[in-house]
């Protein structure tokens, strides 16, 4: 069962961009209502750990966090790895896509999707 964590604050924020391109795929993808935007880490990658973004529904053990009117499920264990971290979408000539800045993390990859702790 999911937590509404509602007096707490959120472990990760979104810029501007993030959360238009969101919000654009939601709604692109005619994703409904149950589903919200699953944050958090797997075990993975050339860094050790890689990030989780993409829709899904709510699983044992996540909160759920309202983050500038987007749904997010996150899982209990994985705040501490994302404690901070901002997700931002990149649209330039030199990549598109969503990048994360996670001051947890002690060393990334080249990719930026995979990180150590």
């Amino acid at each position: 069962m999911s937590t509404v964590v509602e007096n707490l604050v959120a472990p990760v924020t979104f810029t501007d961009g993030a959360v238009k391109e969101i919000k654009k795929l939601k709604d692109q993808q005619e994703i409904g209502d149950d589903f919200g935007l699953r944050v958090g880490v797997e075990g993975g990658g050339c860094a050790g750990m890689n990030y989780i973004l993409g829709f899904d529904q709510t699983k044992e053990g996540d909160n759920t966090y309202y983050i500038d009117g987007v749904k997010v499920f996150m899982h209990k264990a994985h705040g501490m790895y994302l404690a901070g971290m901002q997700i931002d979408f990149q649209d330039g000539l030199n990549a598109r896509g969503f990048t994360f800045n996670n001051p947890n993390a002690s060393s990334t990859c080249g990719c930026g999707t995979s990180f150590s702790v």
